[in-house]
């Protein structure tokens, strides 16, 4: 059973950088999707960003966008989702996952990671 596994996050202050990392340990990523979402206390999960098979499609939340980049490196099986600019409402657990479509909905993903914390405060 193919798992996700996150890392990267931790405690930052307003306006720094987090990079969460996504890889899949025995398991090859390049024919799916990868999508990341967050779910901050009381919250309904969110879409974050995805990125295509290739890397050559990417979407992002409007709350994000102009501030989270997110990329992946097939040779090296691993996704990543470079958050700068950070904000105390960037809040959340963040997790990654892997499907086939192309979409922030999350019912279009199969598998997913554990999630890692990102915590924005001063």
């Amino acid at each position: 059973q193919l798992q996700l596994v996150e890392s990267g996050g931790g405690l930052v202050q307003p306006g720094g950088s987090l990079r969460l990392s996504c890889s899949a340990p025995g398991f090859t990523l390049d024919y799916l999707v990868i999508g990341w979402f967050r779910q901050a206390p009381g919250k309904e999960r969110e879409g974050v960003s995805y990125i295509s098979k290739r890397g050559g499609w990417k979407n992002y939340a409007d709350s994000v966008k102009g501030r989270f980049t997110v990329s992946r490196d097939n040779a090296g099986n691993t996704a990543y989702l470079q958050m700068n600019s950070l904000k105390p409402e960037d809040t959340a657990v963040y997790y990654c996952a892997a499907g086939r479509g192309a979409t922030l909905d999350d019912k279009e993903y199969d598998y997913w990671g554990q999630g890692t914390q990102v915590t924005v405060s001063s």
